[in-house]
């Protein structure tokens, strides 16, 4: 059976797995070249400067009654202010912990209830959402970026301590940081949420240093690369996807303000940008633009997309000129325990294979734990073999930290396959499984031939209760057009015939303006359910 044996770690001693280790050794050893590239600010900062920069701002939020461990919350939209914020609570050995920048209410009140973050570095447009959050009286000391004058007035008012971002990033060099251990608390990112309160993911320095390591290792990072994020800083993608695996070669990371379906291709040739990455239907968005006779005239090595979509991937590569493209099965969690080999053809459909050097993984049945057999769906269940290159568990929610780790495996709640060569396949949430008549179907594999319709440009499937199989799911397809595409349920059934096997044509069909998205961009699948079969909704065995 197969593996995946390509990965190396840059630093062999596991001690320096630390992001102030990391920063710090690039600045020696890349002192000049360029780390920080934030086109859309006009901002570039070379390896010494981010160093210098991030440890005034460490040193301030130390100064200003921080002690390590302690926690700081990010709230605010892509800029260097929002990295230098995250890369300055790093290396003074305090934990950043991102907001989705969507969130005010019930959801940021539990997310800051949650933390107990000492001290905030928000935007000034977020602040109206503090003010009257009881949790957030933890919060001692806000820091506000941009034309904060107003925001800062307002804090005051409402009796914090309030300062401008240039508090931060103007304060002398600290005489000196604390020493942070690779056991020591990271970051905590919360999960998304859909089917529950969010949790806070615990990621040690080893977890976020390892996941970023095996990014270098997927898509063979140097110091001449260049690699580009565009989606929001808040999500993990962005961290540890892109700035942190950048870092850990010496290669410069280009942050865009967002992700531009039209600006993509434009993008990669003025910031001469070689690796990149795309979630979700990003790359399905970016597929649909009007070709362009200089399509492939970009310097785009590699593209990291999860998931690939396969339909479009051939005619994607030749169209773009990309050398290669990689995928992996992963979460906030667990890292990647499952990686695709750099250019190599792969099974349709495989997310890649078993980093068996580093990772235990078993599938198993969700209700007893017991492995399932070769060529069967199972629950993806983990362990790690080094030390804290997993989560520690979520914070504050003892609970679901032993629900999810029970028998000493962490439960990833999605189902997977392997073929008996050793390709892991993802099929679904176990909670997005759906049965209908007698078959199991997968959601994604429901929406990705919806999606290849030129007038689609969303979708997403779940399942309903049936009406005459007791147990069992009706399909519902929820689509979003193409602007000025007049749709209809009956173009979808039309489009959905000759393309997917006659049980797995959706019975429902609703034409909607947009699906209900989490602020990290997924589907609010649990929304679209609740909802269910309403009167907008075409049902295709009606009379």
């Amino acid at each position: 059976m197969r593996t995946y044996r390509d990965l190396r770690p840059t630093f062999p001693d596991r001690a320096t797995w630390t992001l102030p280790a990391v920063l710090r050794h690039r600045a020696a050893t890349h002192a000049d070249a360029v780390f920080l590239d934030v086109p859309f600010q006009g901002t570039q900062l070379t390896y010494a400067e981010t160093l210098d920069a991030a440890e005034r701002v460490g040193g301030a939020l130390l100064a200003d009654g921080c002690t390590q461990g302690d926690r700081v919350l990010i709230m605010g939209a892509n800029s260097v202010e929002y990295l230098l914020a995250w890369l300055g609570a790093s290396v003074a050995g305090l934990v950043e912990v991102p907001i989705n920048t969507a969130y005010r209410g019930t959801f940021l009140e539990h997310q800051v209830r949650t933390v107990a973050p000492r001290a905030a570095v928000v935007d000034p447009e977020f602040v109206d959402h503090f003010l009257p959050l009881d949790a957030a009286r933890a919060i001692k000391t806000f820091y506000v970026t941009g034309a904060a004058d107003a925001a800062i007035a307002a804090l005051r008012a409402a009796g914090w301590e309030a300062h401008p971002y240039a508090a931060l990033t103007g304060a002398d060099r600290p005489g000196s940081l604390p020493d942070v251990a690779a056991s020591d608390l990271a970051a905590i990112l919360f999960t998304s949420g859909t089917t529950g309160l969010s949790k806070g993911v615990m990621m040690p320095h080893a977890h976020f240093h390892f996941f970023a390591d095996e990014c270098v290792s997927l898509c063979r990072l140097t110091d001449a690369d260049a690699h580009m994020a565009v989606g929001p800083l808040f999500h993990g993608n962005a961290q540890f996807l892109a700035c942190y695996p950048a870092m850990i070669v010496g290669a410069r990371f280009v942050l865009q303000q967002r992700f531009s379906a039209s600006r993509w291709v434009d993008q990669l040739r003025e910031s001469g940008v070689t690796v990149t990455n795309f979630i979700g239907v990003m790359m399905d968005w970016v597929y649909k633009q009007p070709r362009r006779p200089d399509d492939a005239d970009n310097p785009l090595r590699c593209l990291y997309a999860v998931p690939l979509a396969t339909s479009i991937a051939a005619d994607f590569k030749a169209r773009f000129g990309i050398e290669a493209f990689v995928e992996n099965f992963g979460l906030t969690e667990i890292a990647m325990p499952i990686l695709t080999p750099y250019g190599e053809e792969r099974p349709p459909g495989a997310a890649g294979l078993l980093v068996d050097e580093y990772f235990d993984v078993r599938l198993v049945d969700p209700e007893t734990d017991e492995e399932v057999p070769v060529g069967e769906v199972g629950e993806l269940v983990v362990r790690a073999h080094l030390p804290f290159t997993m989560t520690t568990g979520y914070y504050g929610m003892p609970e679901r930290t032993v629900e999810a780790q029970r028998n000493l495996w962490f439960h990833t709640g999605d189902g997977l396959r392997r073929d008996a060569e050793g390709w892991y396949y993802f099929v679904d949430r176990l909670k997005d499984a759906l049965r209908r008549r007698g078959e199991n179907i997968s959601s994604f594999e429901v929406e990705q031939p919806v999606l290849a319709h030129p007038g689609v440009l969303d979708c997403a499937v779940v399942g309903v209760p049936a009406d005459a199989e007791a147990g069992e799911d009706e399909l519902l397809l929820v689509v979003v057009p193409e602007a000025g595409v007049p749709l209809t349920a009956a173009d979808i059934w039309e489009w959905c015939e000759p393309r997917l096997p006659a049980f797995a044509v959706p019975r429902y069909v609703r034409i909607a303006d947009a699906l209900p998205m989490t602020p990290s961009g997924k589907v609010r699948k649990l929304e679209l359910r609740e909802t269910g079969v309403d009167a907008a909704t075409a049902d295709r065995e009606s009379p």
